[in-house]
């Protein structure tokens, strides 16, 4: 049987909160921002992440807006934290800001946890209105409709779903951990890349490479890109040590030759250079290839003194990555690191051998990403499948 949201649920408002308040660690109510909802599972229940911010009692009443009660559902109602499409349950009574809004189950036929798996599967970006700051309204929200089953169907549901989901984590969980390995490895042998503890020579970046150098966005941008052709790489690809394939642009053969002095080859290093993902970087997946980058991807190409793992791992190292943050915050504007900056970087130069070794040891672990990787993938398959199955 389909419902509507304003039959079966209560809405909660959020409100401002009083910048007083602000890092408070003490309180009776919790206050959390749109930006703490989480959007995993954590032990087959899904919470808001810690707060850093509390409020009395006192305090609470003299806000407008109500307390959500414990078990509502929370989300993002307004600007680009819509299409990030979060939920979250409450784990106690609580606030939350004014970009966020709550709706909780206000009869005993609807269990919270088939609930949250009901609004976690609305794209709120569907519903908003406003196309400069979209937002979603109570009043839209209302007229939603969602199918109540019976109790015991939801919690069939529900278990599926949930076990899927704890499954996905500890995927994620094992990829993280895998990563951790590397980096430790890379701290073992190589030691702190900018205070150069272990004493290493160092050279500058441009004087071990043969090619530093980015890109730019051909005439008539997003517009002008196809579904198939010459890879187009934007900084939305380049992740720390990761090549993200999603959104992957294609350029026309006419349009690249426009780039040709930015062609990608293998090997190459990928270095984001503007922007709020500024700093990530990764090694170049050769199945891309041909591709060019955009202005806001740089291209380095090492020469035969430096190997390329070992210069991605250098600079996604967490101190290399400060380092990195406080050149590109520097810029007048934007977050912006300049070719010359790149070129001026200063880096350790362990003997070839020791860099091999490292870059061996980071194709083992990477085998094992790889299986991973799949295995999530696959899980992440089966769980959009049951989404659609129940909820679809």
């Amino acid at each position: 049987m389909r419902k509507k949201l304003k039959d079966v649920c209560m809405f909660y408002s959020g409100t401002g909160f009083p910048i007083q308040y602000q890092g408070q660690t003490k309180g009776e109510y919790p206050f959390y921002k749109v930006g703490d909802i989480a959007n995993n599972a954590i032990a087959g229940k899904i919470y808001l992440e810690l707060c850093n911010n509390y409020i009395s009692s006192d305090v609470a009443k003299m806000i407008k807006g109500c307390i959500l009660p414990k078990d509502t559902v929370v989300f993002a109602k307004i600007g680009e934290a819509l299409k990030l499409n979060r939920r979250a349950i409450t784990s106690c009574d609580c606030l939350i800001d004014n970009n966020a809004m709550g709706i909780a189950p206000k009869l005993d036929s609807l269990r919270i946890q088939y609930f949250y798996f009901c609004m976690k599967n609305l794209k709120m970006q569907t519903l908003a209105e406003s196309t400069t700051v979209p937002s979603v309204r109570k009043t839209v929200l209302e007229k939603y409709e969602i199918e109540v089953p019976s109790l015991v169907e939801q919690e069939e549901i529900e278990k599926k779903l949930t076990l899927t989901q704890k499954i996905i984590e500890k995927r994620r969980q094992e990829l993280s951990y895998l990563d951790e390995i590397i980096k430790a490895r890379f701290v073992e042998m190589f030691g702190n890349p900018v205070t150069n503890e272990k004493g290493w020579k160092q050279r500058q970046l441009g004087e071990i490479t043969t090619k530093i150098g980015s890109g730019a966005t051909p005439k008539g941008g997003k517009e002008a890109y196809q579904e198939e052709g010459i890879t187009l790489i934007r900084s939305m690809n380049v992740h720390n040590g990761l090549f993200e394939y999603k959104e992957l642009a294609h350029i026309s053969e006419e349009q690249a030759e426009k780039l040709d002095n930015v062609t990608i080859e293998e090997n190459d290093v990928l270095l984001n250079i503007t922007g709020a993902s500024v700093a990530r970087s990764c090694v170049v997946p050769s199945k891309i290839l041909p591709a060019r980058v955009n202005q806001h991807v740089c291209i380095i190409r090492c020469n035969q003194c430096i190997v390329p793992e070992f210069l991605n791992k250098l600079l996604i190292d967490d101190n290399y990555q400060r380092l990195l943050w406080s050149i590109a915050e520097a810029g007048a504007t934007r977050e912006a690191i300049t070719k010359q900056q790149v070129e001026s970087l200063q880096i350790i130069m362990p003997p070839i051998e020791l860099q091999e070794q490292f870059a061996d040891f980071v194709h083992q672990v990477d085998k094992s990403k790889v299986a991973v990787q799949k295995a999530l993938d696959e899980t992440q398959i089966l769980f959009d499948s049951l989404m659609q199955k129940y909820f679809g």
